[in-house]
């Protein structure tokens, strides 16, 4: 079996979400031969120098269980957390994959993505994005005290929940021409990404999107859940109880 998870948003004050995330692990992800990471586990990353963080090292010390039970993890960046380096995934042994990454599966091609880079209506976010992916930008963010870049992050959270107040929610989906361009490129008959916070199975010309969920136990009903594809090729979506949808 073979497990997609994507927009935890992990996050130290947020104690029923970290619960949810390890009974994930220990209940599910354990069973699976392969977890990938489609973006977004954590809230926000600073840099490998926070892994000293007792919450951080926790969440690295269970995915860390799952590499050490036989588990191959594999991670996408996210928006949120682009930062993960080698460190953390040494600590937490799993393999960091590029943004786009296609696997074989039962004679699919199945493409994987974060989803952001394919939101590319919202001009302003593609720019921010095209500068803090840039390596120089980001070798001169790291090389700021811990504190600097938490209080710069802190600021950027600030500024990106006011500005998506003032977009529509077409502008900060993924733009269809976008998703045509991976398939092309890619020559996968599915995909599978998160970011939108819309989860769903969409048919495009006779190929599959499907779009992970975001993570939140404590709403009412509780949002959350995973992919999976079984050993016979299934393609199943799970809510946050483990029910098939």
């Amino acid at each position: 079996m073979i497990l997609f998870i994507s927009d935890l948003h992990l996050q130290a004050d947020r104690p029923a979400l970290t619960e949810a995330f390890l009974r994930f692990v220990d209940e599910r992800a354990r069973c699976a031969r392969q977890l990938y990471l489609l973006g977004d586990l954590f809230e926000y990353w600073a840099g490998d120098d926070d892994l000293a963080d007792a919450f951080h090292s926790r969440i690295a010390a269970a995915l860390r269980g799952l590499a050490d039970a036989g588990v191959a993890v594999f991670w996408i960046a996210g928006n949120r957390d682009f930062l993960v380096g080698d460190r953390f995934a040494d600590a937490a042994g799993l393999t960091l994959l590029p943004e786009t990454w296609v696997i074989e599966d039962h004679g699919r091609r199945i493409v994987l993505v974060h989803g952001d880079a394919q939101c590319t209506d919202d001009v302003k976010y593609m720019a921010f994005r095209a500068q803090v992916r840039q390596p120089a930008w980001q070798q001169q963010f790291l090389a700021m005290p811990l504190a600097q870049r938490k209080q710069i992050i802190a600021g950027l959270r600030e500024n990106s929940r006011k500005d998506q107040g003032e977009k529509s929610y077409d502008i900060m989906d993924v733009a269809p021409q976008a998703i045509a361009d991976v398939f092309s490129q890619t020559g996968a008959t599915v995909m599978i990404h998160g970011h939108t916070h819309r989860p769903a199975l969409h048919e495009i010309d006779g190929k599959l999107r499907y779009v992970l969920p975001d993570w939140e136990p404590e709403s009412t009903p509780p949002r959350g859940g995973w992919i999976a594809i079984g050993d016979d090729g299934t393609i199943t979506r799970h809510a946050l109880d483990g029910r098939v949808l």
